[in-house]
């Protein structure tokens, strides 16, 4: 198999870009991470090329997956025989949202 040409654009703490990390890593697929909290010229780049300002995006061979999951990168990878299918288990869910203590620490609005 060839190894895909991979551009994730991902939020610095979420629970659903620790989910597409964390496929990414399970199938040691290496990519570049675009980080659209820290440069928001990355998050105007996602949303010009998929259309919408949700994330994660997934480019996978200039194919964007967008408002994606971990789990759903991982289906789409192997549906498309970018991969084998693995048993093998991620560190944090592929499928879940961020804990609210996680937004707690980071973000605090006053309105």
């Amino acid at each position: 198999m060839q190894t895909p040409e991979i551009t994730a654009y991902l939020k610095t703490y979420c629970g659903w870009s620790a989910g597409v990390r964390a496929v990414l890593a399970k199938y040691n697929l290496p990519y570049t991470e675009k980080d659209i909290i820290q440069n928001p010229a990355f998050r105007w780049e996602m949303e010009t090329k998929s259309g919408q300002p949700l994330s994660p995006c997934v480019e996978v061979n200039g194919h964007i997956l967008a408002d994606i999951s971990g789990e759903e990168v991982e289906h789409y990878l192997i549906e498309n025989k970018l991969v084998k299918a693995s048993d093998a288990a991620t560190d944090v869910p592929t499928n879940a949202p961020c804990a609210n203590e996680q937004h707690e620490g980071v973000v605090k609005l006053n309105l």
